[in-house]
């Protein structure tokens, strides 16, 4: 009994010192009422892990969160802003089909978008290229099907990794931050299918940048 007691104890004491160097803020309670259905918490982070909620100064990791950075020479607002930016038309694109087409943004001005509006442009999008049998994006002169599972999931991995390793290095405050999460496992603050490609696992993208470069 006391040595079931001494190694309470002792586990307790680990966790406390373990977790010391972290700041509390990232673990705070909220109420799950009112919560949408599609968020996970930061108190449902199990032990070792931490939830890169939308609440906490972490939320800079999401894809939304406004951070500007240059990828080959074109500025954007957010990793979602190049995501769904790339579902627009290209000027650059010889043979663009989606040219032809009437669309509520033009490419830049959804590059330049963070926020719930770069989302929702992506989603104005996909309800177009639906509708036109467009099933492809672009990015340079490389179209691709990036939920594919094949090549253009592979290409779309790469790219999104590039441009999140751009937004950290250009961005020295995010770079510090991400440095300061070193131990503990990065989860997302939003559900996923078990068979979402991997270019959508931001949270496994920043661990690999993290634990390799940083």
């Amino acid at each position: 009994m006391k040595r079931s007691l001494l190694a309470i104890f002792i586990g307790s004491l680990i966790s406390t010192l373990t977790y010391a160097k972290y700041p509390r803020s990232w673990w705070k309670f909220i109420p799950p009422n009112g919560a949408p259905s599609w968020e996970i918490l930061p108190q449902e982070a199990k032990r070792g892990e931490v939830i890169l909620s939308k609440r906490t100064e972490l939320g800079i990791f999401s894809n939304l969160a406004e951070s500007p950075f240059t990828l080959d020479g074109q500025r954007y607002g957010s990793i979602e802003g190049l995501w769904q930016g790339m579902k627009y038309p290209d000027p650059k694109l010889k043979n663009d089909p989606r040219k032809e087409i009437e669309y509520p943004y033009s490419r830049e001005e959804v590059y330049a978008l963070s926020g719930w509006p770069s989302k929702e442009a992506g989603n104005l999008a996909n309800e177009i290229n639906y509708d036109n049998d467009i099933d492809w994006i672009n990015y340079g002169d490389h179209r691709f099907n990036y939920v594919d599972g094949a090549e253009g999931s592979e290409f779309h991995l790469e790219l999104i990794t590039r441009a999140m390793r751009a937004k950290i290095n250009q961005n020295p405050e995010i770079k510090k931050l991400l440095r300061k999460t070193k131990g503990l496992k990065l989860k997302p603050d939003h559900y996923m299918g078990e068979d979402v490609p991997p270019s959508f696992k931001y949270h496994e993208i920043l661990m690999h940048i993290r634990d390799s470069e940083l």
